[in-house]
């Protein structure tokens, strides 16, 4: 009996990952809703329907393997951010700055309003700042959309994640040291973690792409060579307590920079990339439990909408000023929707630290799992109301 229990827990990620995948191209192709959304749905049930068979840790393989997969597409997302763009458009970057702190703003005062403790209503409103990047480029890439709002929400999330990273970490700092009431001291930690982690991702953008030029290869190779760096980037970050997040988002950014030339065909990371993103949605959502979804589902919906409401109306208003119409700004907002994967791992992550924060936020359980499901359905009906998808598969 026990060797049959160990058989069933080691063929049920592989089980999960080829039924998701599977359920993910029917549904896909009989109603065109995006993969991703399915592959939420499918590994959340299984989780609920085998407990026992999908409990992760900060150090398991399966954790890992999420993390890789979340930062090849945080390397990819990075890679289409242009600096040169916002440096000539102030406006976008402002715009990701109010919406970020607009919604803080929102979200922690309905958190207080219900009765949360301080600090929980910050981690809260921190978590909620931020969009998905997986969910977002997942969508972009396989609805092969380009456009004035495609641009905008490629940029206005990176801000917000960014920020969101740094206001999380000083949330968590201050979780850690409140016994010592020291607030500069937190954020000061905090500020170090994520300058480290960003000039680690800047220090692989530079000398990646030096050594693919000695070589002479900047195609399939090329990609070879940036996925084994992002492997090694993770890994790194890992061990050092840093942010994987801001590294592999730096490492991508430099590396567009540096004039290295990533082509359509190699988005994704090919088929193994294809994979490990199937995993990455299917963890995100094995990591929730029904009963704190339920818990939390009448105050994550409330939040959500708060959510919702602030992002659409930040962005429209900054929509003139920064060279579109209300109707594109308005619609760049409603694209901001997805949030779960990117919450998960930052949660995940704080683990190593003795934190299990999604015990203290029920709400966030239930947000992640709307959001998982609902956000990539949002962002594929802005960008067709956008008119920016051109084609579909």
């Amino acid at each position: 009996m026990p060797d049959i229990l160990v058989l069933s827990a080691e063929l049920a990620w592989p089980f999960a990952i080829a039924l998701a995948w599977l359920a993910g191209e029917i549904i896909h192709r009989w109603i065109n809703v995006p993969r991703i959304s399915v592959y939420g749905v499918v590994g959340f049930a299984v989780a609920q329907a085998f407990p026992d068979l999908y409990v992760s840790d900060s150090s398991s393989p399966v954790t890992l393997l999420a993390n890789v997969a979340f930062g090849l597409i945080l390397f990819e997302f990075g890679y289409r951010i242009n600096l040169h763009w916002l440096r000539i458009n102030p406006w976008i970057a402002l715009t990701g700055i109010a919406e970020s702190a607009a919604t803080f703003a929102v979200v922690y005062a309905i958190g207080h309003a219900a009765g949360m403790p301080p600090l929980t209503c910050a981690l809260l409103a921190s978590l909620a700042m931020s969009t998905s990047p997986a969910g977002v480029l997942r969508v972009i890439n396989e609805q092969n959309s380009a456009g004035q709002v495609t641009e905008r929400v490629l940029h206005l999330v990176a801000i917000n994640c960014v920020l969101a990273v740094f206001v999380f970490k000083v949330v968590v700092g201050v979780w850690v040291f409140r016994t010592s009431g020291s607030l500069a001291q937190a954020v000061s930690h905090s500020a170090f973690e994520l300058l480290a982690s960003a000039a680690m991702g800047a220090v692989f953008g530079v000398i990646v792409p030096a050594i693919l030029r000695q070589l002479g290869q900047v195609g399939r190779e090329g990609s070879v060579a940036f996925a084994l760096a992002v492997v090694s980037l993770v890994a790194i970050a890992h061990a050092a307590n840093l942010s994987p997040v801001l590294a592999t988002l730096t490492f991508g950014l430099m590396a567009r920079h540096r004039r290295v030339v990533i082509t359509r065909t190699e988005r994704n990371f090919g088929a193994i990339g294809e994979l490990l993103t199937v995993l990455l949605f299917v963890f995100a959502v094995t990591t929730l439990d029904w009963e704190r979804v339920v818990t939390g589902a009448a105050l994550a919906l409330a939040l959500l909408a708060a959510r919702f409401i602030v992002k659409i109306a930040s962005v429209a208003v900054f929509a003139h000023p920064g060279g579109v119409s209300w109707r594109k700004g308005a619609l760049t907002g409603v694209a901001l929707a997805p949030m779960s994967v990117f919450v998960i791992l930052l949660l995940e992550q704080t683990k190593y630290m003795g934190i299990v924060l999604v015990d203290e936020l029920a709400a966030l359980a239930a947000m992640t799992l709307f959001m998982e499901v609902l956000g990539p359905v949002i962002t594929q009906y802005a960008l067709v109301w956008a008119r920016e998808v051109s084609s579909k598969d």
